[in-house]
């Protein structure tokens, strides 16, 4: 009979205590564990349909001591069904020189004239931080990547953090203070809806927000977000990388707001196991290559 690993175990069944809805990571990784739709054998839970890790995430004591016993798996941190919206500061990758996330989110808060929240925060493996918050009743807010300033992502509605007492190669997630959660500061929610379209609570795959522009160009963005979800999970970076490139044209050309396109492609890559920061990545990359070689829309 397996038994669950204590330490991960544990760590899960504290963030449940809180309130949060958790689910399995892949053990020393930062993608989820759980099937996709495309492995499905539509039994089980997935009898009446597959079921996400988003619908699955649960605060169930009895749940999560059964899903670790099977192994030591890290442990997600579903942010939207917990009612939490969570600020991401990283680091500058590859050791590049630059201001850290931290130092961007102290320099915002000081322009917007406000000292650095005090709430619940968790160190990450790489050095960063997460700053938790709670949600507010309305608008439900979803993910964003840079909107608040360089290296600073928040997760909500759509999205996961991976919560402390998980381990990667690069080191673990640790509790920095254990301060009681703060509901997310006026101007900061501010900040974000001024450029964020609000997310619906979603229990089917992640849908692609309105946007302005012709019929043509939604429709593309579309197909090329379910071709993200459905790509075979070694191929799910590439085929990001290519869906991007080829939606790039329509922000090129302006029928596409390039936010809103890197929105919806970040959730379909998440939603489909890749990590945050390899979407982020890939997108921008993809984006910025299409649109520098976008040819005109007469040309075409």
């Amino acid at each position: 009979m397996l038994t669950a690993a204590p330490g991960t175990l544990q760590a899960a069944l504290d963030s449940a205590a809180r309130g949060w809805k958790v689910f399995p990571l892949r053990p020393g990784t930062k993608r989820p564990a759980l099937h996709g739709e495309t492995r499905c054998s539509h039994t089980g839970a997935c009898a009446g349909g597959h079921v996400k890790w988003e619908e699955r995430a649960t605060t169930d004591p009895e749940r999560i001591t059964r899903a670790w016993a099977q192994a030591p798996f890290n442990i997600g941190l579903a942010t939207g069904p917990s009612g939490l919206v969570v600020v991401d500061l990283d680091m500058p990758k590859n050791g590049a020189a630059g201001p850290t996330g931290a130092e961007v989110f102290a320099a915002l808060c000081e322009r917007a004239g406000q000292p650095v929240p005090v709430t619940f925060r968790t160190g990450t493996a790489s050095g960063g931080q997460h700053f938790y918050f709670a949600a507010p009743d309305a608008p439900h807010l979803g993910n964003s990547a840079g909107l608040l300033g360089e290296l600073m992502d928040t997760r909500a509605w759509g999205g996961y953090v991976v919560a402390p007492g998980s381990v990667t190669p690069s080191g673990a997630y640790t509790i920095l203070d254990d301060t009681p959660v703060l509901p997310l500061p006026d101007w900061l929610l501010e900040a974000l809806t001024a450029h964020q379209e609000p997310a619906r609570p979603r229990t089917t795959a992640p849908a692609v927000p309105r946007v302005s522009g012709g019929r043509a160009a939604r429709a593309a963005l579309e197909r090329e977000c379910r071709n993200v979800q459905a790509a075979p999970a070694k191929q799910a970076n590439n085929t990001l990388n290519r869906s991007a490139f080829l939606v790039g044209r329509f922000v090129a050309w302006g029928d596409l707001d390039r936010l809103v396109v890197e929105e919806a492609f970040q959730g379909a890559g998440e939603s489909r196991g890749l990590t945050t920061a390899e979407c982020r990545a890939t997108i921008r990359s993809a984006l910025d290559s299409s649109i520098r070689k976008a040819r005109p829309r007469e040309a075409t």
